[in-house]
């Protein structure tokens, strides 16, 4: 099976337990939100199940990612880069990107810097901009 980028316009059953498996600490009531209006939710599946996800918030040309996570056992493998990278393939009509590391611990921090730069963003102040 190919790894693929959906941008989610439903949740299936499934779907919210894989949801569960990313983001413990948040209710499906949450993940829902992100599916209509300025709002998007992108997950990477393979094999039928998601791997990781990320929310999006629409500006115009903006978007500002939030909650972009890959499950543990998956990481280090390329799912994260392959899901930004497919979402700014499938919204060409924004132009900037921003992520906002606020919030995060010391360690976050760390791995979100190595990661954004990776994906060809740069730093300025508490955020990430491509």
């Amino acid at each position: 099976m190919k790894l693929t980028i959906e941008r989610l316009t439903a949740l299936s059953a499934q779907d919210l337990i894989d949801l569960g498996k990313i983001w413990p600490q948040q209710q499906p009531a949450q993940w829902q939100e992100w599916l209509e209006g300025d709002k998007a939710l992108f997950g990477a599946r393979f094999n039928q199940r998601l791997l990781g996800a990320m929310k999006v918030t629409l500006e115009g040309e903006r978007a500002h990612l939030h909650d972009l996570l890959v499950r543990d056992v998956t990481r280090r493998r390329g799912v994260g880069l392959y899901l930004v990278q497919d979402a700014q393939r499938q919204l060409p009509q924004v132009a900037h990107w921003q992520l906002s590391t606020t919030g995060l611990a010391p360690r976050e921090r760390g791995e979100v810097d190595n990661f954004m730069r990776a994906c060809g963003f740069r730093a300025q102040g508490d955020s990430w901009y491509k």
